[in-house]
């Protein structure tokens, strides 16, 4: 890959939204311009479900990623990042897509949050039945 070029995949979830860049170097993840670890408050866990894409074909120390993320909340984004970088991936390797989408990193979950209607206190609650 040359200087400058770089994968690019766009993942969401729920209300969350990441565009991540795959550049050739050592291993490193910034999310909106801060190391990942600072970005999660060290949470371990969220840092390393998302590098799972790239665990799983064996190239952690392949790639420096930028993400840019925004809307929702932590648990969100990190589905909406690992989705990202999985497309990314793909891009530039499709001989790996079949190993990523046996291993649903490439599917989207679709469940969103479902809108409050008129009557109800929210979207399906509603008033307490009352006999008499």
């Amino acid at each position: 890959m040359a200087e400058g070029k770089y994968f690019y995949g766009l993942g969401r979830r729920k209300a969350a939204t990441a565009r991540a860049r795959l550049y050739a170097g050592k291993g490193t993840v910034t999310i909106n311009d801060k190391p990942a670890a600072e970005y999660f408050s060290g949470d371990k866990t969220k840092v390393a479900e998302i590098t799972d894409p790239l665990a799983l074909v064996a190239k952690q120390k392949d790639f420096d990623i930028t993400i840019k993320v925004k809307g929702g909340g932590l648990a969100g984004q990190v589905d909406a990042i690992k989705l990202a970088i999985a497309k990314a991936l793909t891009v530039g390797h499709a001989d790996l897509r079949s190993t990523l989408k046996k291993a649903e990193f490439l599917r989207r979950d679709p469940r969103e949050k479902e809108r409050k209607k008129y009557g109800l206190r929210s979207a399906r609650k509603r008033e307490q039945y009352s006999k008499r």
